[in-house]
């Protein structure tokens, strides 16, 4: 890769590669979106949109949270399946917008209480929202481009709450 100077963090040599993963931002940034900025009670029905770096971190964080269900959503089997390895309860292949909210709904009877998007696209954004229950929080973790400026119905907002994980 190639980057700034300031983004470089030169690695001592020895360093254990467990211990330095976590300079990078999806560890950090997935479960502390979990523990830190949803703070889930035990037994607190979630789901996460996206299980890359950052996503799988976020299922990881709501196993130590204690939460259950756990429900993962991808299009990409593989990623399915790492998320039930480490903690998903439920997968979900990503399909038609409506379909997978349902989905997402019937797995946790009623909706999430907490649901985290960690892809930055608009149609999992509003997916996200409305897979919530009433009183549920949707956290924002994936990054949108530039200029993108999500939309949703603003009565999915209410009796609900919206958190914005910066990295």
């Amino acid at each position: 890769s190639v980057v700034v100077a300031s983004s470089a963090v030169p690695i001592p040599e020895g360093l254990p590669p467990e211990v330095a993963s976590l300079i990078g931002c999806s560890v950090t940034t997935g479960v502390s979106s979990v523990l830190r900025a949803a703070t889930p009670p035990p037994g607190s029905p979630a789901v996460v949109f996206g299980l890359g770096g950052v996503g799988l971190s976020i299922v990881m964080g709501l196993a130590l949270a204690g939460a259950a269900p756990i429900v993962a959503v991808d299009r990409v089997p593989a990623k399915l399946d790492v998320a039930a390895a480490i903690g998903a309860t439920t997968i979900i292949a990503a399909a038609d917008a409506d379909a997978t909210v349902k989905a997402v709904r019937d797995a946790t009877s009623g909706g999430a209480l907490f649901a985290f998007e960690a892809i930055g696209l608009e149609a999992t954004i509003d997916q996200t929202i409305r897979s919530l229950r009433a009183g549920g929080t949707a956290v924002l973790v994936g990054m949108t481009p530039f200029g993108v400026r999500p939309s949703f119905d603003a009565f999915d907002l209410v009796d609900r709450s919206l958190a914005v994980v910066g990295t």
